[in-house]
C-alpha cells in the first residue's frame, strides 16, 4: 500500500475521530470503514486482524452504549466548545498515558471547560456530573473505542 493510500486512510480515521464529537456525523462508522478499506487494499494478516478486532470492539461498544441512558447532550448544556475541550483532553490523555489515559483526559477536559465557564471548583464538579449523566458516558465510550481502533491501526502500520 502506498504512502498516499495510508495518508488517505489516516485522514478518514481522523475525520471519524472528530466525527464522534460532532452530532450527526457517523464517526465510528467512518473509523471502521477506513480500517476496512485499508485491510482490503493491503491484504496482510495483520490488517485483517486489526479489522476483526475493530469490528469486535465496535460491536461491544454499541452494546455498552445501548445499556447506557440515551444521549441528551444539549439538555445537559453541552456545546461545541465543551466537546472540543473533552476531545482534546481525551487525546492528550491517550498520548500521555497510553490506552487508559483517554478516560481521565476526557473528564479533565470537561472539568477545565466547566471551571473556566463557571469559575468555582464545586460548581464545575457538579457540571461535570451533569454532563456525564446527560450522555457524556455514551460519548466517551464511542470516542475511546475509536481511539483504540486508530491506535491499533497506527501500530499495525508502523510495526506490522
Amino acid at each position: 500500500m502506498g504512502a498516499w493510500d495510508l495518508l488517505l486512510t489516516g485522514l478518514v480515521l481522523l475525520f471519524g475521530l472528530c466525527g464522534v464529537l460532532v452530532p450527526g456525523v457517523p464517526g465510528s462508522w467512518l473509523v471502521w470503514a477506513a480500517v476496512l478499506w485499508w485491510a482490503l487494499k493491503d491484504p496482510q494478516a495483520v490488517a485483517w486482524w486489526v479489522l476483526v478486532g475493530a469490528t469486535v470492539v465496535l460491536f461491544l461498544s454499541q452494546v455498552i452504549r445501548w445499556a447506557l441512558p440515551p444521549r441528551r447532550l444539549r439538555a445537559g448544556g453541552v456545546d461545541a466548545r465543551l466537546l472540543t475541550y473533552a476531545g482534546g483532553g481525551s487525546f492528550a490523555g491517550l498520548v500521555v498515558l497510553p490506552v487508559i489515559g483517554a478516560i481521565p483526559g476526557f473528564l479533565a477536559g470537561v472539568y477545565v471547560h466547566e471551571r473556566i465557564r463557571l469559575g468555582r471548583r464545586g460548581e464545575a464538579r457538579a457540571a461535570v456530573r451533569t454532563v456525564m449523566r446527560s450522555g457524556g458516558w455514551s460519548l466517551l465510550t464511542e470516542l475511546f473505542t475509536c481511539q483504540l481502533i486508530a491506535a491499533a491501526w497506527l501500530g499495525a502500520v508502523f510495526f506490522g
